[in-house]
């Protein structure tokens, strides 16, 4: 008891709110008799109004602070958790990208496999294709293990890309189209007419800058015209006859005038494809 009134402040306080509260009861009991309190009980009630904001004043700033530490600390939750939905919809978009670029190139599958049905069709997915060969070679996931022989065309999504060249029990090496590298390995094909007089000849050559193949070696550039399909022609045997190259782009002569080459869009991006469909004839 002794050391509890010897604390000074504590005394002041506890008289402070000893007399608020008995200016309290007193407003109280003379605002219930008179219409306008006297000007005592109006100082008491100013007095009143001021000690209670300082008391409040305190008070009210650690409830703010509080609520700052508080509102900062939900807003770093926040901002945690959205960040990492952030993160979960870039893997999400990428994932999704890549499923459905696998799921057009399945269906594209499937609608060429609808239309080969004189063939026997293995599905193979690419599985390197080397940037310094980039337009000559790749590596499919199937071999003879698989079915697969040498000289069997390659296609993908509805068009030509290439024909197996090399062939081991549990992959294959596949010579594209648009390769340079030998004239054996040259496709023969034909312009398709409506009038029925189709026009022969062989890709010759790939115009990388514009992505279209040459057909060279063309009997004849009469009737030939833009949008018309372009097919293997089967001449040497290596490729049945039929097969979807592309289309008619353009018709150039050469810097003389004299031979006309044909310019052909091909049916697949041969820059961006990853399954394929090897196709053989039944026995």
């Amino acid at each position: 008891m002794r050391n509890f009134f010897s604390n000074k402040k504590l005394i002041i306080i506890m008289t402070v709110v000893i007399v608020v509260f008995g200016m309290i009861a007193v407003s109280v009991t003379f605002s219930d008799r008179k219409d306008q309190p006297s000007e005592i009980h109006q100082l008491g009630n100013d007095t009143l109004g001021i000690v209670g904001n300082v008391i409040a004043f305190p008070v009210n700033a650690v409830r703010t602070a509080g609520q700052d530490v508080n509102d900062l600390f939900n807003t770093y939750q926040e901002n945690r958790h959205l960040k990492k939905q952030i993160n979960d919809l870039a893997q999400t978009k990428a994932q999704n990208s890549v499923l459905q670029k696998e799921n057009r190139d399945l269906k594209q599958q499937v609608k060429l496999n609808k239309t080969l049905t004189d063939y026997h069709r293995i599905s193979a997915a690419v599985t390197a294709r080397s940037p310094n060969e980039w337009q000559n070679y790749l590596i499919i996931n199937k071999g003879s293990i698989a079915g697969l022989k040498k000289n069997m065309p390659v296609m993908s999504g509805s068009g030509l890309v290439g024909r197996v060249i090399e062939v081991n029990r549990t992959n294959s090496k596949v010579s594209l189209i648009s390769t340079d590298k030998s004239l054996s390995n040259k496709f023969a094909v034909e312009v398709v007419k409506p009038n029925g007089d189709d026009t022969s000849g062989i890709i010759g050559s790939y115009d990388k800058n514009n992505n279209l193949l040459v057909m060279t070696n063309v009997t004849s550039t009469r009737g030939i015209k833009v949008g018309q399909q372009v097919v293997t022609s089967g001449l040497g045997g290596l490729t049945p006859r039929g097969l979807f190259v592309g289309k008619v782009a353009a018709i150039k002569k050469d810097d003389y005038g004299l031979v006309s080459s044909v310019y052909v869009k091909p049916a697949t991006d041969l820059n961006n494809f990853t399954i394929v469909t090897v196709i053989s004839r039944y026995v």
